[in-house]
């Protein structure tokens, strides 16, 4: 065996790559005047020291899990979707005509459909590149981020003149009806006697979120399309020699992960905003690739990933809101997180590697 052992691939390179650029980034905090132990301290406060900060970070972390899952599935397949801002935002759409257009009598009912909804938008959303890329050999990549300038053009229009409420000035729909307002985690939790803060916006969608993860454990590595993704993703004329048919493929899973990216618009949209409004996907689609990246494409790697990812977007915001850290700071910290994690990430591998077949010769 010429590389290192699983867990050290799973934990160890990600680990180091955080304290690189954990080290990177308290340089720059010392560099414009800042005690970086007390931005630390006050990150994991704000970020983990209260209901109100672990609402807000299990909010983001929920956005996370399913633009990685997203990527996680079409990175399986050897396909790069940075489509997943687009995929959101007409997921949110597919949200928006449920909750407006339909008299629902309960929020469970609602929620059903507008996650078959949100779901079938980010599908629909991601087959015309998949299909390209398929049959006409245009590159996934330019195409699904083509398609993202596409869906905010789009989305403004709708927005601005299809379903915003006559009279208003804001480009965003009328506020969803009452039935399909979904429980926050302190309704939630409130019958068990456990104190959450109303104020946190994380909500029933972090359960839907966790079901992702074990329906995309279950798919990829429980049944024979998922063979047949990694198997393409591995070799594909080894797959076509296997009989696999690399269009049907390539359309199948970027249709799932389509259908996962707009499922991020149920926590957004229905769950948080109660409405749809324009920008309500924050770049959640592009963390993502992130996501995907540090946690291996493995669903339980992607929740850790996007809990870590929650832990920074929150503790961030208290960062700029405590400190005299700019907000534009706290985005270089975030953006080095993602270059140790993702770019630079066989700048750690490679010497963990020589390190652990040093040890295998002497042994």
């Amino acid at each position: 065996m010429d590389r290192m052992p699983a867990w050290a691939d799973a934990v160890l390179v990600p680990l180091i790559s955080l304290l690189l650029a954990a080290v990177l980034s308290a340089l720059v905090i010392v560099a414009i005047g800042e005690d970086p132990w007390e931005a630390v301290k006050l990150m994991v406060t704000g970020a983990l020291g209260s209901t109100y900060g672990w609402g807000y970070t299990l909010y983001y972390t929920t956005n996370f899990i399913f633009t990685g899952l997203a990527v996680s599935v079409a990175f399986h397949a050897r396909l790069f979707n940075i489509g997943g801002e687009g995929q959101a935002m007409l997921g949110g759409l597919g949200v928006a005509i449920v909750c407006l257009y339909f008299p629902w009598p309960h929020w469970t009912i609602a929620l059903l459909f507008a996650t078959l909804s949100a779901g079938l938008f980010g599908a629909l959303w991601a087959w015309l590149p998949a299909y390209l890329q398929a049959a006409r050999g245009s590159h996934i990549v330019i195409t699904t981020i083509m398609f993202n300038f596409i869906a905010s053009a789009l989305l403004n229009y709708v927005l601005v003149h299809v379903m915003r409420p006559p009279g208003s000035m804001d480009p965003a729909t009328a506020t969803f009806p009452e039935a399909t307002h979904l429980p926050t985690l302190h309704e939630m939790l409130a019958p068990f006697g456990i104190a959450f803060s109303k104020s946190a916006p994380a909500n029933v969608t972090l359960l839907i979120a966790i079901a992702a993860c074990i329906a995309v454990w279950a798919l990829i590595w429980r049944t024979k399309l998922g063979y047949e993704i990694r198997a393409f993703g591995h070799s594909e004329s080894a797959a076509k020699y296997a009989g696999i048919n690399p269009v049907r493929i390539t359309v199948i899973a970027m249709l799932i992960s389509g259908g996962l990216a707009g499922l991020m618009a149920l926590n957004t949209t229905m769950g948080e905003a109660e409405r749809l409004i324009l920008n309500a996907t924050e770049g959640a689609g592009f963390i993502g690739i992130a996501v995907a990246l540090m946690g291996r494409s493995h669903p339980v790697g992607v929740a850790m990933a996007a809990l870590l990812f929650g832990f920074l977007y929150q503790g961030g915001a208290e960062l700029a809101l405590w400190m005299s850290i700019p907000r534009e700071l706290i985005v270089v910290i975030q953006a080095l997180v993602i270059l140790f994690t993702g770019a630079l990430d066989n700048m750690v591998r490679m010497p963990l590697e020589r390190v652990f077949m040093a040890f295998r010769k002497d042994a």
